[in-house]
């Protein structure tokens, strides 16, 4: 931004106070995005049917297809709107096994080694987290095979001082749509 920091000395402490209150508002105006009730409903509806098209949209949320479009757009600069997929049954792709996995980690480790695990195919969350262990890991697998190797090359990473893992025997739910 600036081609050096000189222009910091010819500061007063009020100058650089506005400089850094500026910086921490639009840092926090990029975070925080304010929805209104028509965000809301067209969240709704993209999550319930992420190819319905934005005629279809706003005929559901009662508005008009421009704004449908410009909020939308809206949306998915400011990163509420991450992507669009499809829903997959996981079981029905050979994928038996859900585990739930406990990672406890070396101190000052945890996010070196929570970025790795996140980077391993089968991994489908990772939750850094409060409480007794540092981390919770959720993962699918086709076989017990695949799960064991997965549970040996967890403990071989650098850092990883424990682990205790949870296979899933029934999925009672699983669907995150519904936290709009």
């Amino acid at each position: 931004m600036y081609k050096s920091l000189n222009w910091v000395r010819d500061m007063d402490h009020t100058d650089v106070q506005d400089v850094l209150n500026e910086g921490a508002k639009a840092a926090v105006a990029k975070r925080a995005v304010s929805l209104d009730d028509v965000d809301l409903k067209i969240l709704r509806a993209l999550t319930a049917d992420a190819r319905a098209s934005s005629r279809q949209l706003a005929k559901q949320c009662g508005i008009a297809t421009s704004t449908v479009l410009s909020r939308i757009r809206r949306l998915e600069e400011n990163g509420m709107i991450k992507g669009y997929t499809a829903i997959i049954d996981h079981e029905k792709l050979g994928y038996e096994l859900t585990v739930v996995v406990e990672l406890t980690v070396s101190k000052g480790r945890l996010l070196e080694v929570e970025n790795e695990v996140a980077k391993i195919p089968n991994v489908c969350c990772v939750y850094d987290v409060t409480g007794l262990i540092d981390a919770i890991i959720v993962a699918k697998f086709k076989n017990r095979e695949e799960l064991s190797k997965f549970a040996k090359r967890l403990l071989a990473m650098p850092y990883v001082e424990r682990t205790n893992t949870h296979v899933v025997l029934t999925t009672i739910k699983e669907d995150f749509r519904e936290l709009v």
